[in-house]
């Protein structure tokens, strides 16, 4: 809650939902509950309805979820308020250099998307975690923000029929609508807990984004295409990309939109 609140966004719309937790959760909450928009802590049916109870409260235009493991970094709210205000043609953003932590928070890795996103390319499985030879690296739920034009265009829900890969899902219905543009500098840390769903539900998340693209048009390659890359340096593009645009920082110019 801290790496949010401690950034001291003027336009900070926060919501807190708590599946009426039994540690010490209620009172954390509770300790800064005058700086919240809206907060509840009641049983739900999981993570997905949860989100989805939060954005039903929501009523601001730039929109995103923080699970209650990770955190923000303390540049994110103002980085990402500025690029949405400086390019009305951004529709979403995410970081090019995920990260991840320790349990206690500590930084501990960061890989840099090679190539950027484009539709194209996420539909033959390069931006899922835990892929195979031809992930390039994966959208990073922490790090994605979107204007609610694009939530509304999209269903404006979380698809919770879908147990572990529901923000993936969510890309599949934003990318029919516009392009992702990848940040140049990392927004969030995605922290590592020996328990959490994620690890110890991985196949069955990777399932899951397969069966995704699979109704989506898409899919992972064939293995051959593994060989060929490894004989032939490049031979596997995404073919007919659309955008590789980033957002990059220069000084004097603050955040230039390339492609």
């Amino acid at each position: 809650m801290l790496s949010i609140l401690d950034q001291g966004y003027p336009d900070l719309e926060y919501i807190v939902i708590d599946g009426g937790s039994s540690d010490h959760s209620l009172e954390i909450i509770k300790k800064y509950e005058n700086r919240l928009a809206y907060w509840v802590s009641e049983q739900d049916n999981g993570q997905y309805h949860a989100i989805n109870k939060g954005f039903g409260h929501a009523t601001g235009e730039i929109m995103a979820w923080l699970n209650s493991d990770d955190m923000y970094l303390p540049w994110t709210l103002q980085c990402v308020g500025e690029i949405f205000s400086r390019y009305p043609e951004v529709k979403w953003l995410t970081s090019c250099f995920p990260m991840s932590s320790n349990q206690q928070g500590v930084p501990v890795y960061c890989r840099a998307v090679a190539g950027g996103f484009s539709r194209e390319g996420f539909l033959q499985g390069e931006n899922f975690a835990g892929g195979d030879w031809y992930n390039k690296g994966y959208i990073q739920q922490e790090s994605t923000f979107w204007r609610r034009e694009l939530w509304e265009k999209a269903g404006g829900r979380v698809n919770e029929k879908f147990g572990l890969a529901a923000d993936f899902e969510l890309w599949t219905r934003f990318f029919e609508y516009a392009d992702l543009v990848g940040v140049e500098v990392p927004l969030a840390l995605f922290r590592n807990q020996p328990a959490q769903r994620s690890s110890v539900n991985a196949q069955e998340y990777i399932a899951e984004c397969h069966g995704i693209l699979k109704r989506h048009g898409g899919g992972v390659p064939h293995p051959i295409k593994k060989y060929l890359q490894q004989k032939f340096p490049g031979f596997f593009i995404a073919k007919g990309r659309t955008s590789n645009a980033r957002l990059k920082y220069r000084e004097g110019d603050g955040w230039v939109l390339c492609k």
